[in-house]
């Protein structure tokens, strides 16, 4: 191992090694941002800037976006198990859950809000439910959320 003797920068105020027995250049690679290299107590040389974009070899992580195209292609096959959907098709349905699921959220979080709750329940939910979905489909979607509660509650305990 090569040792390593550590100092304080003037300019930048980090915290760098300078190590014995590399070159100008290669400590010039090694440091980051263009921070200066000292020589010795009295002599500074400027570093070279740093290097951007990916290492060789190094992947790229692409962040992931969310949506409910799994969710939606699951309940599609337990209704319809030979059907398929198109990338079109796939994006009204996720923009439409999305929307619904908004404006669910708003309501119960304006009930939460005009009762001085600060937590949001299955009250709260059950409420903006009826409030926003148009008679029939209030009460299935109402059943369903209950059975889903219920079901939650009993495999908790």
């Amino acid at each position: 191992p090569i040792p390593c003797v550590p100092w304080q920068s003037q300019t930048s105020g980090q915290y760098q090694r300078r190590v014995h027995g590399e070159s100008l250049a290669q400590q010039a690679q090694s440091t980051s941002e263009g921070s200066p290299i000292k020589m010795s107590d009295n002599e500074t040389v400027a570093a070279a800037p740093a290097k951007r974009g990916r290492r060789p070899g190094q992947t790229s992580k692409r962040k992931a976006k969310e949506s409910y195209n799994i969710y939606i292609y699951k309940v599609l096959k337990q209704v319809y198990p030979e059907m398929g959907m198109s990338k079109k098709a796939m994006s009204i349905m996720n923009s439409f859950v999305q929307d619904t699921f908004e404006r669910l959220a708003a309501e119960a979080g304006k009930l939460c809000k005009m009762n001085n709750k600060h937590t949001m329940d299955a009250r709260a939910v059950q409420t903006s439910v009826r409030l926003v979905f148009p008679g029939e489909l209030a009460k299935h979607a109402v059943s369903e959320g209950t059975k889903a509660v219920t079901k939650f509650n009993s495999s908790r305990a």
